[in-house]
């Protein structure tokens, strides 16, 4: 379904019911990335939004993190989520981190898989930023198709290569849907060089958080055992044998803990 604003609409899509739970993918994904986790859980509301430059969300005027954070606590207003859990994925976890900082009342907890608080230097931003509009300039002149031959290689998602043909055909996929322009003004605004950098504000998050991140991911595994130490109340789950998509690589486990968290955390409230 549609949600319009004055220059364009978020597409987002509600499964299941019970306890309500929002998800927010990753660079070249969709709403179609937690299709495998809806198949794991139970007694959950599950609702999936494109993030802008993805999936079926078109918008005519680009985003940065504080205007797309705006955007999402609109949605969450009209559609009348007043009081939810919200879980992110690599971006998707930067952009539910950055609503947690700048709205935290409608959540009762965050759930961040392989995510970070940004970058705490001047330095470490700027080289973030040249590095995001490489990324983009290939985008606009090599297209989707050759970027994404590109992006499946990269380090980051090495254990990605082990996965079942057909898993791997879907991810392909679904990167491929993707339309460049879309991407490469992602990239450009909310890159993890261009967002704020989150890192002194953990400690105010007054919520539970639960991070998770794969084992064979060491970047994210180190990120996240110093977001760890920073939150008021934060657990730290470290996923044995997969990398930083674990809802990709073992989607029952990371159901399990999902489902466990959000029932631990609503039957305590």
């Amino acid at each position: 379904m549609y949600i319009s604003l004055e220059d364009g609409q978020y597409w987002y899509e509600t499964y299941g019911e019970g306890i309500p739970v929002v998800l927010l993918h990753g660079f070249t994904g969709s709403t179609e990335t937690w299709n495998d986790f809806l198949r794991s859980v139970e007694g959950i509301k599950v609702i999936t939004i494109d993030l802008p430059g993805h999936g079926k969300t078109e918008l005519e005027n680009p985003r940065f993190m504080e205007d797309c954070c705006k955007d999402l606590d609109m949605i969450f207003e009209t559609i009348g989520l007043d009081s939810f859990h919200l879980l992110g994925y690599s971006m998707g976890g930067r952009t539910a981190l950055s609503y947690a900082c700048l709205y935290p009342e409608r959540l009762q907890s965050l759930i961040l898989e392989s995510a970070s608080p940004g970058l705490l230097s001047n330095v470490e931003r700027t080289n973030r930023i040249e590095n995001d509009e490489r990324l983009a300039e290939k985008l606009e002149k090599e297209g989707i198709q050759s970027f994404i031959d590109f992006w499946e290689n990269i380090p980051l998602f090495s254990t990605q290569k082990n996965l079942p043909a057909s898993v791997k055909e879907a991810i392909r996929k679904e990167r491929l849907n993707q339309d460049a322009v879309g991407l490469a003004t992602s990239l450009r605004y909310m890159g993890t060089g261009k967002q704020p950098s989150w890192w002194k504000d953990l400690s105010t998050i007054p919520i539970p958080v639960f991070l998770l991140t794969g084992e064979k991911d060491e970047k994210f595994v180190r990120i996240n055992k110093k977001m760890q130490k920073l939150f008021f109340s934060c657990k730290l789950k470290v996923c044995e044998n997969v990398g930083h998509a674990i809802h990709v690589e073992n989607p029952e486990i990371f159901g399990k803990l999902v489902t466990e968290f959000v029932k631990e955390v609503h039957n305590r409230c």
